[in-house]
């Protein structure tokens, strides 16, 4: 059982893609897919099923072991590996699986993106930071950089010659980007400036699986206002380049060290010092000023993929977990608790090790079905020439990202750690994987903005955006869904869905209510809870959306284990998580301030 193996969760993958959201139908619909069939995406999820299991999977323990290695003058070493995993991407056209043909991509649709980021995440996390965040960064390139590089490096990074970065936090200034200080000065070349000052916590700041990196640089130009207004974005390469993309000198972005961390030990999290070493050339994406709107697209992309990985490390523990439950003998049955000489059974048996199970599965189908709804959406908003559909779809993305990368992680974290749980004191040492699942999936409520930040946006910005219309269109949203629940005879877990979903408003309200009195502090210490108070109801309600599907199906083909699943993950989840929104809207609606008093924490 040490050498536990990552197995993708085939089935349900199929069942959200093909039966909840009927890609292969409603994607037809848009020119830019309609080279795409039914067989088409799943040719392409089974081969990607096939490289995670196959090629990364194996890695991902030895990785974990070997970690990265940094030579004290700027160069950083990754797991041997990685060159043979990142070779395999490479070939297989997966790091541009959904960007455009025209830049090295594959022309398929972002859900596609975000299925086969689950799988590397969940297969393994410390390599998937690498092609993760190169594509990320070469979809701004394509769209962002000065005209004359769009195009060519584009297509070296989404083809994997070259890789990317994004380059925000400082030491003095943290998550407080406006506090930035890394300074960009013009020279005489249009476009082109000198950067000089320090980055910290950058994922890839260095490796040697490619020639050449690109970084994403928030950068201050000279006479720039303070806070965000005042930054720009920069493109920033490792090694000099010309026209047509041949490298030069080696350009003057140096890591002067890398981090020791918790866990994603074959992930260089590296110091990057800018202008120390030599001249640092960076070129100018869109106007001066306009840095942060720029790398939102960026930040917003990588803020979904974050909790995807909560989702893949959650898949990846669970069935680890599941598998360890089955071949585990120890106790006897329950109801034979008392005779000593009662066979001994596997673990699986024991109620205790299945309401773990559950509270796993149960939450992470709803959670793959949140997150793959947000690609869906995505792919909507970019092709669909209907302007209502267009609206709803970025407004629901919108509000789903700080939930996905939010609740997302934080489920994605709990889910590890129930099932290092299952596995016992095996599951605290290193022979066994939940201990790594565990340590590697907590950075995901951390970085791209803490979950607390997450709670911040949503309650601070989303909520007050076209004047409450977000929150009120998505809980339109759901009580429709709760109505097709009762027509589908799901009326008592429909009810209690609904009824949170009530409760959810009436909670958002208070806290608009709060806010419009001037109370800042009382809605922002509530923030987190209520973020949490509004993904438990999203789960809830996209549970009940499977097992209306689910319901569906069965009727038309007949039932399977799977299927069955889905009816028994919504009638477990109403009665033994959703409850906890009661209670969490209960406490943001008690207006208890105890802990902002200023005689604590002096």
């Amino acid at each position: 059982m040490s050498t536990q193996r990552y197995v993708a969760d085939a089935t349900d993958i199929h069942f959200v893609l093909f039966e909840q959201l009927k890609i292969h139908e409603v994607f037809a619909n848009f020119p830019a897919y309609a080279g795409f069939d039914k067989d088409t995406y799943e040719n392409v999820v089974a081969e990607i099923i096939r490289v995670s299991e196959e090629v990364l999977g194996p890695v991902d323990k030895i990785s974990d072991r070997q970690g990265v290695k940094f030579d004290g003058v700027g160069n950083v070493t990754t797991p041997d590996a990685f060159k043979g995993a990142w070779s395999a991407l490479a070939e297989g056209g997966w790091i541009g699986i959904d960007a455009a043909a025209d830049v090295g991509g594959s022309g398929l649709p972002h859900l596609i993106g975000l299925v086969t980021h689950e799988l590397l995440a969940g297969s393994a996390m410390a390599f998937a930071m690498y092609p993760g965040l190169t594509a990320s960064c070469a979809r701004v390139v394509a769209k962002f950089a000065m005209p004359a590089q769009r195009e060519m490096v584009a297509t070296k990074m989404f083809t994997g010659q070259w890789a990317g970065t994004m380059c925000l936090t400082e030491a003095a200034a943290g998550s407080d980007v406006g506090s930035n200080r890394c300074a960009a000065n013009r020279t005489d070349v249009p476009g082109e400036y000198l950067l000089e000052g320090e980055k910290i916590f950058i994922s890839g700041g260095d490796q040697d699986l490619t020639e050449n990196i690109i970084h994403a640089v928030l950068a201050r130009t000279p006479d720039a206002p303070a806070g965000t207004r005042g930054l720009s974005l920069f493109l920033v390469p490792k090694v000099n380049f010309d026209a047509e993309g041949n490298l030069g000198s080696r350009n003057g972005a140096f890591v002067s060290g890398i981090e020791h961390k918790m866990g994603i030990m074959g992930s260089a999290t590296c110091t990057l010092v800018l202008g120390a070493d030599g001249p640092c050339k960076g070129y100018l994406f869109g106007a001066e000023g306009e840095g942060m709107p720029i790398m939102f697209h960026l930040m917003n992309e990588a803020r979904i993929g974050v909790g995807n990985q909560g989702l893949g490390k959650a898949w990846a523990a669970y069935q680890n977990a599941l598998a360890y439950a089955k071949d585990r003998t120890q106790g006897s049955s329950i109801d034979q608790f008392k005779n000593a000489d009662a066979p001994r059974v596997a673990i699986v048996a024991h109620p205790d090790v299945r309401r773990n199970l559950m509270l796993q599965k149960c939450r992470i189908e709803a959670l793959r079905g949140l997150i793959y709804r947000m690609g869906f959406y995505s792919d909507v908003a970019e092709h669909t020439t209907d302007a209502a559909a267009k609206e709803q779809a970025q407004d629901r993305m919108e509000l789903l990202t700080p939930i996905v990368k939010g609740h997302g992680t934080d489920v994605g974290f709990e889910c590890t750690v129930l099932a290092l749980q299952i596995f016992g004191g095996a599951g605290y040492t290193q022979e066994y994987p939940a201990e790594q699942h565990v340590r590697d999936a907590k950075i995901t409520s951390v970085y791209e903005g803490t979950n607390g930040i997450q709670a911040m946006d949503l309650v601070g910005r989303k909520m007050r955006m076209k004047g409450g219309g977000l929150v009120m269109g998505w809980m339109a949203d759901a009580q429709a869904s709760c109505a097709r629940g009762r027509d589908a005879g799901l009326a008592a877990e429909a009810d209690l869905i609904e009824k949170a979903v009530q409760t959810t408003g009436a909670t958002a309200m208070h806290l608009a209510g709060l806010g419009g009195a001037g109370n800042l502090a009382g809605a922002m210490v509530n923030a987190t809870p209520f973020l949490e108070l509004m993904g438990i109801v999203m789960l809830a309600v996209e549970s009940l959306e499977q097992a209306i599907v689910a319901k569906a199906v069965i009727e038309r083909d007949g039932e399977t284990t799977h299927l069955s699943g889905k009816l028994l993950n919504v009638r477990f989840y109403v009665r033994n998580i959703l409850p906890k929104a009661t209670a969490i809207s209960k406490s943001i609606q008690g207006d208890d301030y105890a802990c902002l008093d200023e005689r604590l924490f002096a």
